[in-house]
């Protein structure tokens, strides 16, 4: 083999349709690895004179003006976002809609909006609740007080979701020697609804919460990064929340992975996490869905992964609406984060 950019040994001729050049883990059998890894000019520059240029953008890096149209669709006229089109209004789904837009620089009276429907629905606890008739469904809390960042007109409404996060938690139990389960239910984290045990992405949505208005470092954040950390599948990646059942090994998902991976970011060693890194990096060029494309894109990101080729992967995504249907609001706010996100959402958060 010759050797090619930054010493890295070029195969012949004949292999390189076959393989993809990866400056962390050399040349990979992977048609459309290449694209998904954080590379140098150099090896762009190589790879386009073996293929035709796969790094052509069709928009720029902040062009995204079709997702925002999209978005803006979803506004209802007496404030907030429902999830699809023409649906009720959904706490969640008016949170992402803030946070999109505000992140976007777009829309500042759709984001006021937004933030004042959430304030008029949040309980006298605290909490924003999916909607008023499902007061333990709580989950939507910490998206709620993300989207408060950056307005002291609601601070208080902010403060007041923290603090009933901060005194909430899931159910937890001692493990027994004969439990099914591969994970410690006792160590706490966050539920999706009151009442229930804590799973990987409620808790995570909460570590970015308390991450966006300092509490970061709150012995119930410590915690709940430990879980996270007990609930990382031993081969790499997270699901739902479980790693084993029956002594069997459960599989890891794109989109539990990339979300924990968002909050724990500047927050444990990166030892701690590359197998999970790695079996993100490997699985991106396979992501086609929305929900899994954004959160892989934003938890390699966060770890100064971030996909080469993210603009292109987010409009075809888009573009897969004519065959699958319209997206919800929540999946839209996601894609525009993932765009914009250039330090996953952790960094996007901050610079708010």
């Amino acid at each position: 083999m010759s050797s090619g950019p930054n010493g890295l040994s070029v195969p012949p001729e004949s292999l390189r349709k076959r393989l993809r050049p990866c400056p962390r883990y050399g040349w990979l059998c992977e048609v459309s690895f290449l694209a998904h890894v954080n590379i140098s000019e150099s090896y762009q520059n190589l790879w386009k004179g073996l293929s035709g240029d796969p790094f052509k953008i069709r928009i720029g890096e902040r062009d995204f003006v079709y997702l925002i149209e999209a978005l803006t669709k979803h506004a209802l006229g007496q404030g907030g976002f429902s999830g699809p089109i023409g649906g009720r209004y959904r706490a969640d789904a008016t949170a992402w809609a803030a946070i999109a837009l505000s992140a976007a620089g777009a829309r500042a009276d759709l984001v006021e909006s937004a933030r004042s429907r959430l304030a008029a629905n949040q309980s006298e606890d605290g909490r924003v609740s999916l909607s008023q008739e499902y007061p333990q469904v709580f989950w939507p809390s910490p998206l709620a007080a993300i989207a408060w960042k950056g307005s002291q007109a609601y601070h208080s409404h902010q403060s007041r979701a923290i603090t009933f996060l901060l005194s909430t938690t899931g159910e937890h139990y001692e493990k027994k020697r004969d439990d099914p389960i591969g994970h410690d239910p006792s160590i706490k984290g966050w539920p999706w609804i009151a009442e229930t045990h804590s799973w990987v992405e409620p808790t995570s949505f909460v570590l970015l919460a308390l991450e966006t208005t300092g509490s970061g470092d709150h012995v119930r954040a410590q915690e709940a990064r430990s879980m996270l950390l007990d609930r990382q599948l031993e081969h790499g990646g997270w699901n739902y929340g479980n790693t084993r059942i029956f002594d069997q090994p459960l599989r890891p998902m794109p989109l539990s992975t990339g979300l924990a991976l968002c909050a724990l970011a500047g927050r444990v060693q990166r030892e701690a996490v590359e197998k999970s890194l790695f079996y993100l990096i490997m699985s991106m060029n396979q992501i086609r869905t929305p929900l899994s494309l954004g959160w892989g894109i934003l938890g390699l990101s966060a770890w100064g992964e971030r996909p080469a080729d993210v603009e292109y992967s987010v409009e075809r995504c888009f573009q897969r609406q004519k065959v699958y249907g319209p997206y919800e609001t929540q999946t839209l706010g996601l894609l525009v984060a993932s765009l914009l996100g250039r330090e996953g959402l952790p960094g996007l958060i901050r610079t708010q």
